[in-house]
């Protein structure tokens, strides 16, 4: 069940052709991934690693991260990608929790990174990417190791969350976890030998690494792999991608450019978004521009995807779609109790997407899941009659304002709609009589007149959900997946109504 073995089974008759291709430089085939997946496991089996040991790596996007990763899954190891914004500091964390055997930085940090290493008991690698690099001179004259066996439970991966109201946690996936996911993605999306993926996203995290690498490993898929997104780099290969997947920030940003537009898509079947909401403004507005319908999709770090808009059929600008095959989601209430259709409640997963754990943290894990096995995702929603899920957002974003349930989505989606307003993130403050209350946080370039705004809640939303203090910024902070970082902001305007 080493998953590795999966993503060979379905490209091993299709080795010559092209699977990394770079915009600067040759890329690699499948041969080439092959080759250089198991030059790694050979290479990281040399240093010591064994199945069941993590192998923890901080690199730059490239031929060998990928290769690195896929020889962990070949070896039996248990990888751990780390941001590469992540400061030495965070770093030493994740090395002493997760205690790696090994660890590969980039050549440009080693300096910075040696102590804190050492410090965690982890053998420090420098890893680049050049053709001059002399790891990968040295790695290219060892011999393939064919993927270890391993078990459906066995750990593959340990992703750790973001970590914005605390500790991050390293978050158990298997083997069966990503094999299930991959699976039921390949399907529901309709990819093929014959589609060309356009990835700009990084590899440090889910989307990047699994839900986009996956998908297109098992269907022997060219990916067209840049380094970043850049907007101009996107325009330019667009035309010869048939799939393309970001976060809502990939799509802002190509809406920003007044010339792009169903030229530049006419070779796309399918553009995916996730990670973050994506406005229902911007999901219209790409449609207007392009004749596409952006497929949103919904998952999380602890349980891949969970849900997603169909391939055929309606996609709704604000909806995540339906459960996957196979993943059953309920909607409920603090105790677990399943809501009627239509109520706004906590989601609950269940299915073979679903993690094992955190690492090292059993009491947390029990925490997290019901005694029916149900995992809590803490983002609240709603399901319609079809079964059809929304994110209204996160259980820890919840405002309670004079005993009353404010969900910071819905006043964001009135926000966002009024003319001047590029986007907004709303937030709870304290307020010495009602507990918390409502703070908006905009970037409006022109500035937006407060009578315009006061009008436009004023048509839409009852008073108590109203916000009573406004603020604006040149731009709202954001971690590397788009995600707006509301804690940073809770922080910041903790004093809003003093």
């Amino acid at each position: 069940m080493n998953v590795y073995s999966l993503f060979r089974s379905r490209f091993e008759r299709r080795l010559d052709r092209a699977c990394l291709a770079l915009p600067s430089r040759a890329g690699w085939t499948y041969g080439d991934l092959d080759l250089w997946s198991g030059r790694f496991a050979g290479y990281m089996a040399r240093a010591g690693v064994q199945a069941g040991d993590r192998v923890a790596a901080q690199v730059e996007k490239s031929l060998a991260g990928v290769a690195l990763y896929l020889g962990a899954l070949r070896l039996g190891a248990v990888f751990t990608p780390l941001n590469t914004a992540y400061t030495p500091h965070e770093v030493a964390f994740f090395l002493e929790d997760g205690a790696p055997r090994l660890f590969f930085c980039t050549p440009s940090a080693a300096a910075s990174l040696e102590g804190v290493a050492a410090k965690a008991g982890a053998r420090l690698i420098a890893l680049g990417d050049s053709d001059d690099d002399a790891l990968l001179a040295e790695i290219a004259a060892i011999e393939p190791l064919p993927p270890t066996a391993r078990a459906e439970n066995d750990l593959a991966v340990i992703l750790y969350t973001s970590g914005t109201t605390g500790r991050s946690k390293g978050a158990m996936l298997t083997h069966g976890n990503l094999a299930s996911n991959a699976l039921a993605l390949n399907r529901l999306w309709g990819f093929s030998g014959e589609d060309v993926l356009l990835h700009a996203l990084p590899i440090f995290h889910i989307h990047g690494l699994f839900v986009a690498l996956h998908t297109a490993l098992l269907s022997a898929a060219t990916i067209l792999f840049l380094p970043r997104f850049d907007p101009g780099d996107v325009r330019r290969l667009l035309p010869g991608a048939t799939v393309m997947m970001g976060v809502p920030t990939f799509y802002t940003r190509l809406l920003d450019d007044p010339d792009f537009g169903a030229a530049d898509c006419s070779s796309i079947r399918l553009f995916v978004c996730g990670s973050a909401p994506l406005s229902a403004r911007d999901w219209t507005r790409f449609r207007e521009r392009t004749g596409h319908e952006i497929l949103e999709r919904y998952g999380m770090t602890e349980a891949g995807m969970i849900a997603s808009n169909p391939l055929d059929g309606a996609r709704i600008a604000g909806s995540v779609g339906f459960a996957l095959p196979g993943v059953e989601a309920r909607v409920c209430d603090g105790e677990g109790r399943e809501l009627p259709r239509g109520e706004t409640g906590v989601i609950e997963v269940r299915g073979p997407n679903v993690f094992k754990g955190y690492w090292g943290l059993p009491e947390k894990t029990a925490e997290e899941f019901r005694p029916d096995g149900f995992f809590i995702t803490g983002d609240v929603g709603t399901m319609d009659e079809d079964g059809r899920l929304r994110i209204v957002g996160r259980s820890k974003d919840l405002i309670i304002s004079g005993g009353y349930n404010i969900y910071p989505k819905e006043i964001e989606s009135v926000l966002d709609d009024i003319p001047g307003i590029a986007e907004s993130a709303v937030i709870g403050a304290p307020h010495k009589d009602l507990g918390e209350g409502v703070v908006a946080v905009l970037v409006a370039a022109g500035g937006v007149p407060l009578a315009d705004i006061q009008a436009a809640l004023d048509r839409h939303l009852a008073r108590f959900k109203h916000p009573r203090r406004f603020f604006f910024e040149t731009s709202l902070p954001r971690n590397a997946m788009g995600k707006v970082e509301k804690a940073a902001l809770r922080v910041k305007y903790a004093g809003a109504y003093d």
